[in-house]
């Protein structure tokens, strides 16, 4: 049985992290919000309705077609096109190519940025194929314009950093949802995690800073893990209403 991605791949390694995942999650959450193209997710209503619900699927969208087969994959990725194409009919107009570039784009560098502040640097080989996956997956959905290689994707995804950007009503909307839907204490957790995380240009529109308890989170986070208490420090950080969709993210490895 062929499957989307093979079972070495370091792509598997990445999704099949729940700790990296977690992470993937914290970094989408910044960019969304400051995405000029985040109107389209406040068409249907669902991205302020419930925010964590809505960037939680899209990283299950995305973990799912990691995992599946080839033909899994190919219904999971035209499944995504078709609710992309219904909301488009809705609306009357099209998303634009650079909307969908940015979120692929996302995917390919909070992969890389999650597993690497969680576990070791990958090698340029390695980060090479977690962009090939991610292009395939544009491929398939047709998205016009996308990087050739890496190094192409690497220039294109710093431009798109400092043109798509913006620090709007719609963010402040956003992050207001996030510390209603997650408390205080969560929400000072996750604004730590995304000033660790994120490119340089979103710490800087979304005034994250450079807090030494970032930092001292992340150490203690890690060192949990050695310890075997990490369970226990998920249960206290993580919302109640996704903890079992969380946590079951480390019990499949595909």
């Amino acid at each position: 049985m062929a499957y989307f991605v093979g079972k070495e791949s370091i792509v598997r390694r990445i999704w099949g992290n729940g700790d990296v995942i977690l992470l993937v999650f914290a970094g989408a959450a910044a960019e969304f919000a400051l995405n000029k193209a985040v109107d389209w997710l406040y068409f249907t209503g669902r991205l302020p309705a419930d925010p964590l619900k809505r960037l939680f699927s899209t990283v299950s969208y995305a973990r799912q077609i990691v995992f599946a087969t080839d033909d899994g994959a190919m219904h999971a990725i035209d499944k995504i096109s078709a609710i992309h194409k219904g909301v488009e009919q809705q609306r009357g107009k099209s998303i634009p190519d650079w909307a969908y570039r940015d979120v692929l784009f996302m995917l390919i560098d909070y992969s890389i940025r999650s597993y690497e502040l969680l576990e070791r640097k990958l090698s340029l080989e390695e980060k090479e194929e977690v962009f090939n996956v991610f292009r395939r997956v544009g491929s398939r959905m047709e998205i016009g314009d996308l990087p050739a290689d890496y190094q192409q994707w690497s220039l294109m995804r710093a431009a798109a950093l400092h043109e798509n950007l913006l620090n709007g009503d719609f963010t402040k909307d956003l992050y207001r949802q996030y510390r209603g839907h997650l408390g205080w204490l969560r929400y000072l957790v996750l604004k730590l995690a995304q000033a660790l995380l994120v490119p340089a240009k979103v710490n800087e529109l979304l005034d994250l800073g450079n807090s030494p308890f970032a930092l001292i989170m992340l150490n203690l986070y890690k060192w949990s893990r050695v310890i075997r208490i990490k369970s226990l420090l998920k249960n206290a950080i993580l919302p109640p209403a996704y903890k079992k969709e969380i946590i079951a993210l480390d019990m499949y490895r595909g």
